[in-house]
């Protein structure tokens, strides 16, 4: 496994992230095997969200946790707040920030987070009540450091005016189906595409510049929630380099696909979802892969972009 120093941060964390949301379909036995196999590949930092299965996937993750022989300490736990699918809408009031916390230590059995992320913006946000909640939560020792999820630079430009907590972490997507977090870079002022359209606000870049440690979600997704470009026949010539590479290698695609995320000089921490364990070791393997900058071009083009 590699692992990196987050700045202002936690240290040596994984630079694959074990990913808990569809860990509610699981049995408590089979949570702790996948929390265990992960453990074991060297991953140290496990991502939940206080929507994912309604709270239920933390609800599994301590009904497991006791049963994998790990400490606490052994660990990073992660959770994300904000997004209130009950309500139908995004939620990032003092209020529902610190009782959004309280559920999660309730659920997870613990008396702290390592990272907190504020999930999806609220559109009505108000940066001083965020301040305020943060500050609580870390003087209260529930939270140790926090961060965002899907934010633009501005966004965060303005929470930092506020909030006296370094930001450390923004998670958004990246895979090589959706690589808009990058495109728009090789593409800017093309007319003849719309990939050349800022959808973002540079945040790679800004990320890059502030220390923030970006977190790539869904890095094998077709979209949000299609499924994986992995053997689907819609990509047959990504698929024919994904495989050139993984027989080179002798990894799975899989691996190769994380491991071009984890090739760009960001340093970005990839987040994996699957509840398989073989699946989860064939990912992990993504830290064994060497890819060079032919191999990542190659792959990047592959995936249906162009030279411009």
């Amino acid at each position: 496994m590699k692992y990196f120093d987050i700045v202002n941060g936690p240290e040596k964390v994984s630079a694959i992230i074990q990913g808990c949301m569809r860990m509610p379909s699981l049995t408590k036995e089979e949570a702790a095997d996948v929390i265990r196999t992960a453990y074991e590949c060297g991953v140290n930092f496990f991502d939940h969200a206080t929507c994912y299965g309604m709270g239920d996937a933390e609800i599994r993750f301590a009904e497991a946790f006791p049963l994998t022989g790990l400490k606490r300490d052994d660990i990073y736990i992660q959770s994300k707040c904000g997004i209130c699918p009950d309500r139908r809408e995004f939620d990032w009031t003092k209020e529902n920030i610190i009782s959004s916390v309280d559920g999660i230590l309730e659920r997870l059995k613990t008396d702290y987070i390592d990272t907190l992320l504020l999930h999806r913006p609220d559109l009505l946000f108000d940066p001083g009540e965020v301040a305020e909640a943060f500050s609580k939560l870390e003087s209260a020792g529930k939270v140790r450091w926090f961060g965002v999820s899907n934010l633009m630079p501005m966004q965060i430009e303005l929470l930092k005016k506020y909030v006296k907590q370094p930001l450390i972490i923004n998670q958004v997507q990246l895979s090589l189906e959706q690589s808009q977090l990058i495109d728009q870079a090789f593409y800017m002022n093309n007319k003849t595409t719309d990939m050349s359209l800022n959808r973002d606000g540079s945040v790679l870049d800004y990320c890059r510049l502030h220390d923030i440690k970006i977190q790539a979600w869904s890095p094998l997704q077709i979209g949000m929630f299609k499924g994986t470009f992995i053997d689907d026949p819609d990509y047959p010539e990504l698929n024919k380099a994904l495989a050139e590479i993984a027989e080179r290698e002798g990894v799975s695609k899989t691996a190769v696909a994380i491991a071009w995320v984890l090739r760009h000089p960001a340093k970005m921490q990839a987040i994996i979802g699957s509840m398989n364990v073989s699946h989860i070791k064939d990912a992990c393997d993504a830290v064994k892969v060497e890819i060079s900058h032919h191999d990542w071009y190659a792959l990047y083009l592959a995936s249906g972009k162009f030279l411009p």
